[in-house]
């Protein structure tokens, strides 16, 4: 008798499909899933229960392993996220944004680019290496010109991408649904073949980690009699097996998984990049909607937090000090206040430091966010500069509303989600990474005092008298109380053109002596 010979090793491929409401991305997805799976499987009433295993946005079809991608046999599974509605897409990507290795861009051939498929392509620029375009509803174009209508958009979105990290990249004309949602299911998609070949075409070996703390954000929860609760969702770093024990950081409790499933296939173990069904012991599932779930006690529920970040360029308007955004992080969007700063205008080209912050250093504070588009500041002008000098990095302190649950150098998004969603506007405001969070409720106490930023402050006094060609006392700068040693060592500078450094206090009325360093005399 013969033995059984290893199952096929099975690589997993997580697919995006961003786009504007109503450009057919639900369709898409499910013909996908439907095609994909026939091929693949051969046995139309299986593969058709199995491809259109849509759960909340989650579908799967599965392909020969095309050659790029290594010898011997094996099936490539393409995990496709249907991000549905756009208060969703922006958690939902946000959420997953470690996970997704390629993204489908869907256009409507009939309106060609709209706002939320900018935001798309901003978010898909931040989150992921590769693109395919994908242009919808072909058959709403009149047979007669819908060659040269689909000619016509190709050429505008290569002119979009142009300046985008997704220059050249393929772009794909179909029609997930003929006829639209109320056609018959007979009606065959036209051109999805063809994009699944490019799909592979695109597909690479995407870079997993199996090490580290386990992670997995969880977008749907349900109860199974006489089982336990099952927890599906995408793994974001990490790896878990039966008999481990998972954290529900929300609920304040570890429970220890019992089974696991792969698109119905039973494992023991998943690691990052996968999507799995944990079931653990029973627990109320309508507690967790969605969330994150991850190896006990390496999760942190902060209240405020450092991030370095960078303005999105699509975004109107200056980021102003002060200002409340939604700020998405890992899986979470709440209100917070933001404040900016920089390094000291000597170190605005020091080079960036990665996903680290120092706390002995000192900072500029800033009224905004400094961009091309920020007013020279009256220092700038004075020194005849009509042009903003631009750090190279630049960092904010986030002040939650309510603490938010999240790993370490989580992607943070900053948005304005209230602006009127058909205004013609980027709502997405700028990215960044999460350097440093603190736990602790009195945060304005412990943490920010840690933060050394400083504010540029202009006075003016008055020379009392020259002591001798080196020193003067200057008085009507402080105030009789003011500690004036604080202040030692700070330039003035003198109507006369001489620069000076602040010596000393000099007797009990707030006068203090100046001396003039013999390089800076004027001769």
């Amino acid at each position: 008798m013969a033995a059984d010979s290893a199952p096929p090793r099975v690589l997993n491929v997580n697919v995006g499909v961003l786009g504007h409401i109503d450009s057919g991305k639900t369709a898409l997805a499910r013909a996908l899933s439907t095609t994909g799976s026939t091929a693949a499987f051969d046995r139309a009433p299986q593969s058709r229960a199995r491809g259109i295993t849509l759960d909340l946005g989650f579908s799967c079809l599965r392909t020969a392993l095309p050659p790029q991608l290594g010898p011997g046999p094996g099936e490539l599974q393409f995990t496709l996220v249907d991000c549905p509605g756009h208060a969703s897409l922006i958690r939902t990507i946000i959420g997953g944004a470690q996970i997704i290795d390629l993204m489908m861009l869907v256009i409507d051939v009939t309106k060609g680019m709209q706002t939320q498929s900018a935001e798309c392509l901003v978010i898909g620029q931040i989150a992921c290496q590769k693109m395919v375009v994908v242009l919808n509803k072909i058959d709403l174009l009149p047979e007669a010109k819908r060659q040269s209508a689909i000619e016509k958009m190709t050429k505008k979105m290569q002119k979009t991408l142009e300046n985008t990290k997704f220059s050249g990249c393929p772009i794909v004309a179909v029609a997930a649904k003929p006829g639209g949602p109320e056609a018959p299911e007979s009606e065959n998609p036209l051109g999805v073949s063809e994009l699944i070949e490019v799909l592979k075409s695109q597909a690479y070996l995407p870079s997993r980690d199996p090490s580290g703390h386990f992670l997995m954000a969880v977008d749907h929860c349900f109860s199974i009699k006489g089982q336990g609760t099952v927890m599906t969702g995408t793994i974001l770093s990490g790896s878990v097996s039966l008999g481990d024990n998972v954290e529900i950081p929300a609920l304040k409790v570890t429970k220890k998984v019992k089974s696991m499933q792969m698109f119905h296939t039973p494992v023991t173990y998943a690691m990052q990049g996968d999507r799995v069904g944990i079931c653990v012991t029973q627990f109320d599932p309508k507690l967790l909607e969605r969330g994150l779930i991850c190896t006990p006690e390496s999760l942190h529920t902060i209240h405020a937090a450092v991030i370095s970040l960078k303005k999105i360029q699509y975004f109107r308007g200056a980021l102003q000090t002060k200002a409340k955004f939604h700020i998405t992080v890992g899986h979470e969007t709440v209100m917070g206040r933001v404040m900016f700063f920089s390094p000291a205008p000597a170190d605005f080209d020091e080079e960036i430091q990665e996903n680290a912050f120092d706390f002995d250093r000192d900072y500029l504070y800033q009224e905004e966010y400094l961009s091309k588009d920020s007013k020279p500041s009256e220092e700038n002008k004075e020194n005849g500069q009509s042009e903003v000098q631009l750090p190279k990095q630049q960092w904010a302190l986030l002040e939650f509303e309510k603490p938010v649950t999240c790993p370490k150098l989580c992607l943070v998004i900053g948005s304005k989600l209230d602006t009127d969603i058909h205004a013609n506007t980027c709502r997405l405001a700028f990215h960044g990474v999460l350097l440093q969070g603190t736990e602790d409720k009195n945060y304005a106490e412990t943490f920010l005092p840690k933060l050394k930023v400083y504010k540029q402050k202009h006075k003016e006094g008055q020379v009392e008298r020259v002591i001798d060609d080196y020193s003067v006392i200057g008085r009507s700068l402080f105030k009789k109380e003011t500690n004036i040693q604080i202040f030692v060592g700070l330039k003035v500078k003198l109507s006369t053109g001489e620069e000076g450094i602040i010596d000393g206090g000099f007797g009990q009325s707030g006068k203090f002596k100046i001396r003039i360093p013999e390089h800076k005399k004027h001769i």
